[in-house]
Formats: C-alpha cells, structure tokens, sequence
C-alpha cells in the first residue's frame, strides 16, 4: 500500500511539476518578448489534452481488461525490482516508438497523430496537444509488456512518468545538453527537430525517453544550425478551430479518395505514407528527403 501510494504521489508532483514550469516558461517568454507563447494557441493546447484524457477516461476501462487478460498468459516473471522496472521502461520506451512511427509512416494514423504537430508555436504546453484519439488503440502495441511479465498497473505508471518527461523537452529555452546525454536521450534539441516542417527534418526523432531507437533505425536527424527549424505541419487546417485542428487530415483523406482512380489507390491513399498520390501531384517526406540530397 506505501508503494502504491509513493507510486501516485509521484505522478502527482510531477505533473506539478510540468505546470510549474510551463508557467516559468511563460513568464520568462513573455519578460523576454521571445513570443513562444500564443494565448489562442495555448488554449487549444489546453483543450486537446481535455479532450484526449476524456477518450482516455471512457476508453480506460476495456484498455486495461485488454492488458491485464493477456497477463495472464505471460511467458516469465522477473523477481528482481530494479531489472523489472530497468527492462519495463526500456520495452515500453521501445513500442512507443512503433505507436509514434507508425502515426508518422501510415497516413490515417497520421490523420489521428497530426493534431499535435499542428501548431506553429513550441513551447512546454504543446506537449499538452494529445493525440486525441490515440487511446482507442495504444494499448495494442502495450500487450507484450503484460506477456513479458508485468503488470498492467506497472505498465501504467511507467507510461505516466514517460510521459511526464515527453512534456518538458517541447521547450525552445534549453538549447543543448551535454553529448553523452544527447546521444542516449530524446532532449528538446531533437524534439523541435520532430516538431519541425522543414522537409530534412520531416518524420524524425520518434522516440520518448531513449534517442538509440531512431539511431538504430534511421530516423535520427540532429538539429542543424544552418537549418533553422519552421514548426507546424506542411499542409496546415484551413482554420485553427478545434474540430478543423481534430479531423482536418481526415477530410483530406476524404478530397483524395474521391480523385483516386482505383481500389488500390484508395487504400494506398489510408494506409500508404503522408504525402502519397496516385499521380504524383505530392510526395512522400522520404522521397522529398532524397531529392532534396540529390540536389545538394
């Protein structure tokens, strides 16, 4: 019971944390004149993490039923605290990347993951413009956690805390940490560069907590100094009201289906990379990224 309650007081201060220094951040934005924050912007911000912990409210329930009856199936156990708790986060470190890559490779998860790039502004509160909609499935890539032997409220608290340091590195005011740090772990320094619509820097630095990830899969992108970064997203909504920032890439989606030639075509245009079309009228972030190469 002591555990579990030191379990939850942290999360707590955390989170406090995360509200403290967003206002810090503030304060020092705006005593600075450094225009990192918006107050439109900053509400929408706001709002999308309400909406998002409101799915995540109504979908918490069958999530963790899912997680915990495939426990029940788990293929060992690990008696040792500190590598349990060593190898949880580093396994659910891991399959968040494949949630995040997939919402960046596939383009109706794009359509889902799009409403938190969908900002032109970077601070700590973007990191509050959830995904909306990514709690309907994110426990899927969570099962062989609960087959590796642990807990689901384990994997939940893993998760809370992962995502506590996710919030803080969307900052613009921490430029560089030291080297054998930014090559172990996500900093903000990646982090704008994931945040960015410059074609060099489209769909890279996925990860959470651990950088080695996009290292080992080749989707690490340092940031550049001759590259400034530009944030948002390429194809920006037509307006920046909150059903538009939610479902725009949907309709987008929609505009494409109704132009595309075939059944091939169609799924192609659901499943198929951001920025894939039948006729190449637009192009794919790799396929940008390589004549971009080619022309250096």
């Amino acid at each position: 019971m002591l555990f579990e309650n030191s379990r939850s007081l942290s999360v707590v201060i955390l989170f406090s944390m995360v509200i403290i220094l967003s206002i810090v951040e503030m304060y020092y934005s705006y005593s600075k004149d450094l225009k990192l924050y918006q107050k439109k912007d900053t509400l929408t911000n706001i709002y999308l993490m309400v909406a998002a912990f409101l799915v995540n409210l109504a979908t918490q329930g069958a999530s963790l039923f899912v997680l915990d009856f495939f426990y029940r199936f788990r293929f060992f156990e690990i008696e040792n605290i500190v590598l349990y708790y060593l190898l949880l986060f580093v396994a659910q470190d891991f399959l968040y990347w494949a949630l995040h890559a997939l919402g960046h490779f596939s383009r109706f998860f794009w359509a889902i993951h799009v409403t938190h790039h969908s900002s032109n502004h970077f601070n700590i509160t973007t990191g509050f413009r959830s995904t909306v909609f990514e709690p309907l499935y994110r426990m899927i890539f969570y099962i062989p956690l609960p087959l590796m032997g642990f807990q689901v409220v384990d994997v939940l608290f893993i998760y809370l805390l992962t995502q506590m340091y996710g919030n803080i590195i969307h900052t613009q005011t921490v430029i560089k940490f030291p080297n054998w740090f930014e090559y172990l772990f996500v900093t903000p320094s990646h982090h704008r560069v994931h945040h960015a619509s410059n074609i060099k820097y489209l769909d890279k630095n996925m990860g959470m907590v651990l950088i080695i990830w996009d290292r080992w899969f080749g989707t690490f992108q340092k940031e550049m100094p001759e590259e400034k970064v530009i944030f948002g997203i390429t194809k920006p909504p037509v307006n920046d009201g909150l059903i538009e920032t939610i479902f725009h890439e949907f309709k987008n989606i929609k505009e494409d289906l109704d132009k595309s030639p075939s059944l091939n075509d169609k799924l192609k245009y659901i499943f198929y990379a951001p920025g894939w079309s039948h006729d190449g009228s637009s192009q794919t972030a790799r396929v940008m990224q390589r004549e971009l190469k080619d022309s250096i």
